[in-house]
């Protein structure tokens, strides 16, 4: 006799495999292959640690939440598939779950040098994925993408552990792998390259901006209080760059 979980999977042909993301196993009940796809190189066999369902009500919610965001940023909404709106749905629920084990989504773009992260952030457009080429370019093999847009932060009062995630942007630029996160670093566009150190507070509403924020109260708080830590953990930063690679040179040196 079927559960009603099992019915549903059977009556939509649910795809169910299991990836390790952030140190976490989730299984992942999608209605979408290209879900499975997008996420291959996480793949395990090891026991799950929580499930994720998407239906088509979350792919749904998917499109009238870029619909409104195109009103707000004056643009026309993104005519985006099915498929590709459940992958959005499937991290949204990873990001939701992530939460409970003191990892957060943060937007920004991940490198390493020498098994060291740097995050860098900003508005969109600033130039996040342009500034860690400029440092792949200047580094060579020493430096080495995490995530390209969506990392997971697992904070401690020990220190931050950045994640890269299979969510990592439209090029695709990151690695299964994990590094300590030694700064974060806000971006601004200039035209003298010049880096300073600034305080938490300073920091405070950009952090707002780009962590992930769940709609749940409990889960918001959490949220919230993983932030503070974040602030007192690490060191930030603001760049100002002209995108030419002695923008990665300056930013490097400023932050030792």
């Amino acid at each position: 006799m079927f559960t009603i979980d099992q019915a549903y999977k059977k009556a939509v042909k649910i795809m169910v495999n299991k990836y390790k993301i952030a140190d976490k196993v989730a299984e992942i009940n999608s209605i979408y292959s290209e879900v499975h796809e997008y996420c291959i190189d996480y793949l395990t066999d090891e026991p799950v640690d929580y499930s994720v369902t998407t239906t088509q009500e979350d792919i749904e919610y998917e499109r009238k939440k870029n619909a409104r965001s195109a009103v707000l940023e004056g643009r026309t909404p993104y005519n985006s598939s099915d498929s590709y709106l459940e992958e959005l749905a499937v991290y949204r629920k990873i990001a939701e779950k992530m939460i409970e084990y003191d990892t957060v989504l943060f937007h920004g773009s991940c490198i390493a040098v020498d098994g060291i992260g740097y995050l860098f952030t900003a508005k969109s457009g600033t130039g996040k994925s342009t500034h860690t080429r400029l440092w792949r370019e200047y580094f060579g093999e020493q430096a080495v993408m995490v995530n390209d847009d969506k990392p997971l932060l697992h904070i401690t009062e020990k220190g931050v552990t950045v994640y890269g995630t299979p969510y990592n942007g439209k090029h695709r630029l990151g690695n299964n792998i994990s590094v300590p996160l030694k700064t974060i670093c806000i971006l601004t566009r200039s035209t003298v390259n010049h880096i300073e150190p600034i305080n938490a507070k300073q920091a405070y509403p950009i952090m707002l901006q780009q962590v992930y924020r769940p709609g749940d109260v409990v889960k918001i708080t959490k949220t919230l209080s993983l932030i503070d830590m974040l602030a007192e953990s690490i060191k930030f930063y603001r760049l100002g760059c002209n995108m030419d690679i002695s923008a990665a040179k300056i930013a490097y040196e400023g932050m030792q």
